[in-house]
């Protein structure tokens, strides 16, 4: 089933000029861009979009981070999108990182990945929709 999901491209990688590079990633992995845009969190939608990590220790350092430069976002589509985007950009621990996953490639810490992706469709939903308030398209 044809399926919507989220990309963010992180801070890190956009400050170390690697949209492109993680675009072309994507682009070969057959996803289609329906929309894309360039923006900075502020702090109203960095707690909105990570609330449910509200409380934990890491909470205000990811927060701090998103905030901290331009992020690029992008809504994709393909057939099982949320499960093969999240299978190709990889885990969050460096330590357990597979090789060839954008996280492998472009990763520096647990916390500065590089990349966002949703992890169900529910999220990429809720996600979208805060991302992208005027677009429709889940």
């Amino acid at each position: 089933m044809t399926e919507q999901t989220l990309l963010l491209i992180k801070p890190n990688a956009t400050q170390h000029r690697h949209i492109g590079e993680i675009i072309t990633i994507i682009e070969k992995h057959e996803f289609d861009i329906v929309r894309i845009k360039s923006f900075t969190f502020d702090l109203a939608l960095a707690d909105k979009f990570y609330e449910e990590h509200i409380g934990k220790e890491f909470f205000q350092r990811l927060v701090e981070f998103m905030t901290s430069g331009q992020t690029v976002a992008l809504i994709l589509e393909k057939e099982n999108a949320v499960e093969l985007l999240r299978d190709l950009v990889g885990v969050t621990n460096p330590a357990t990182r597979r090789p060839g996953t954008i996280r492998y490639i472009y990763g520096e810490t647990v916390t500065r990945n590089a990349v966002h992706a949703s992890d169900s469709i529910d999220h990429a939903k809720r996600e979208i929709a805060l991302i992208f308030p005027s677009d429709n398209s889940c």
